[in-house]
């Protein structure tokens, strides 16, 4: 799975658009579990981790843009990639909202590898190439954690 999300990462990569930035970003994250069980670690209602990755962000019109990323996540001992593909609006010049599903898959936690969320993210921009941004992940499932993300992104 984590094949297809890289290829079609790729193909974005190589698409022609009018204006496309690519970035990095990185920061904390702070994962909030739905259930008390004992397997989540020393706190299940609570676990601070870590994300970073590369985002590519299309302009597809005056405000609207099309911003897949991929994001290596870590919480304790598991491990992720979350692949956001996200519409992009600015509301403006400083300060945007993102939206749409993510692709998550699961390196060693759970027994269904791969799991579809939704994510929210606010970013406000620092400057020209950098961005403070927060983002929610919303797990759908019963043991499915929600996740508050707080980063920067750097334009390259």
């Amino acid at each position: 799975m984590k094949y297809i999300v890289i290829v079609i990462m790729l193909g974005f990569l190589t698409s022609t658009y009018a204006q496309t930035d690519f970035g990095i970003k990185a920061g904390p994250s702070f994962t909030f579990y739905k259930e008390d069980q004992l397997m989540f670690g020393e706190d299940p209602e609570l676990e601070v981790g870590y994300f970073g990755g590369i985002f590519v962000d299309f302009t597809i019109g005056e405000g609207f843009h099309f911003q897949p990323e991929l994001l290596y996540k870590g919480i304790g001992d598991f491990e992720f990639l979350n692949a956001p593909l996200y519409l992009k609006f600015d509301v403006d010049y400083n300060f945007s909202i993102l939206a749409g599903p993510s692709l998550n898959y699961f390196f060693n936690f759970f027994n269904d590898k791969f799991k579809v969320r939704g994510d929210v993210n606010l970013a406000y921009n620092i400057s020209d190439d950098m961005d403070i941004n927060l983002k929610y992940t919303i797990g759908f499932e019963e043991i499915s954690p929600n996740v508050l993300f707080l980063g920067l992104g750097y334009r390259l």
